[in-house]
């Protein structure tokens, strides 16, 4: 490797891509190509910085299958970063072996590490964290590390795993100071103040208010009858009733749980559940088969008892009941959720990281627009969304994730 090859590779280690571009700005050569995309990379080009890669990659003779993987590598950090979460996973496994095979441990750590985060940003938990036990820490760069933390963290965010969150990211903290790259710095403060900022709400007896990460993870572990709207779910001494595709019976879960220890009317009930202004027979019936439908659902957690005007909720377990909320009751709030991290999602991404269908995320995305809280950017395949920034929008809890008891 030439020296002026060395000096921007030893640029691009540093995150200073433009300093990198004056070694290479003008050469056409295979090395060169490579750093080219990466620099472009890093100054948020990243179509050119695709195409630079793959131009380097087809370059490179078939005797450079380090320099090969590389490149796919390279191209993979790129997917990521541009939320391209449909990229085949196949190309990267097989750079990852051809750079463990050739004794390359730095690069083929950076492999896993980034497998792992694109199975954390589909929403698969449970996937990352086994991969995590296979990959060789010890090996990874500084910056790499720091993102690795990141990602570590944040699992543990979603899982409402707190004390472990903090250590993972004031880890990161501490590495991305030592590098001092100053968008890695910046992400890793981001995600530090989280744990520090409201992130949903209390609503018990008549009042409402906010609560921190670690005060939901007490709330969860306490005795209290919990109905999550976050997760459309009923926990209480880590049992778990899902209603996610229940939404009537959340709804009248959710009622009956604010206005406890009082009853809660009819009238109220059927205009929570089913929106209906003026109830009829018809309505009364439908709400007397909906509650008996509900306390066969909650049978091990909660009663639901008669009254002179309606029902009120009964505990099994405890006296509190508490509703967790999200700062706010938006329609389409888990999209709102993953385009809170300021990076320009593709509607096929979006579908993907949510479960949903693409057809379904693209009608929210018209309405969030419609709405003025979303922007789009570019046309056809290459159109992407972004939202501005959401004090305090509960992201982690409104992902993909299992809390305790799930």
């Amino acid at each position: 490797m030439d020296s002026l090859i060395t000096a921007a590779a030893r640029s691009l280690a540093t995150g200073d891509p433009l300093r990198a571009l004056n070694f290479i700005a003008l050469r056409d050569d295979p090395p060169a190509l490579a750093l080219r995309g990466i620099a472009m990379a890093q100054l948020g080009d990243l179509a050119r910085a695709r195409t630079l890669l793959r131009r380097a990659a087809r370059a490179f003779g078939s005797t450079e299958a380090i320099a090969r993987a590389r490149c796919v590598v390279a191209e993979a950090e790129i997917a990521l970063v541009s939320r391209d979460l449909g990229w085949p996973a196949k190309p990267l496994d097989s750079a990852r072996a051809v750079l463990e095979r050739h004794g390359d441990r730095a690069n083929a750590a950076h492999a896993g590490y980034l497998a792992i985060r694109r199975l954390f940003l589909i929403g698969r938990l449970d996937q990352a964290e086994r991969s995590i036990a296979d990959l060789d820490t010890a090996s990874l760069p500084n910056a790499s590390l720091a993102a690795y933390q990141l990602v570590v963290g944040g699992m543990a965010i979603r899982r409402l795993q707190i004390k472990a969150a903090r250590t993972a990211l004031m880890h990161a903290q501490s590495v991305a100071r030592e590098v001092r790259i100053p968008s890695l710095v910046a992400e890793v403060e981001s995600a530090v103040r989280v744990l520090d900022t409201p992130a949903a709400r209390l609503i018990a007896q008549g009042t409402a208010r906010p609560l921190q990460l670690d005060d939901i993870e007490a709330l969860l572990a306490s005795k209290a009858l919990v109905v999550d709207a976050c997760r459309h779910a009923v926990r209480q001494s880590g049992k778990v009733v899902s209603l996610e595709t229940r939404p009537v019976l959340f709804a009248l879960a959710r009622t009956l749980a604010e206005s406890f220890p009082s009853d809660v009317s009819r009238g109220m009930l059927l205009a929570r559940a089913f929106g209906a202004k003026h109830a009829d027979e018809s309505h009364r019936a439908r709400l007397r088969v909906e509650i008996g439908r509900l306390r066969k659902t909650l049978r091990e957690v909660a009663g639901i008892e008669a009254t002179k005007d309606g029902f009120t909720l009964k505990p099994r377990h405890g006296r509190d009941v508490a509703v967790l909320a999200p700062h706010t009751d938006e329609a389409h709030a888990t999209v709102l959720a993953l385009l809170a991290d300021g990076e320009a999602w593709s509607s096929s991404a979006l579908a993907l990281a949510l479960g949903a269908s693409q057809r379904t995320v693209q009608r929210a995305l018209d309405d969030l627009k419609a709405d003025g809280k979303v922007q789009a950017i570019g046309r056809g395949r290459a159109r992407r969304w972004m939202a501005p920034p959401l004090p305090g929008f509960p992201s982690s809890l409104l992902l993909p994730a299992a809390l305790p008891g799930g």
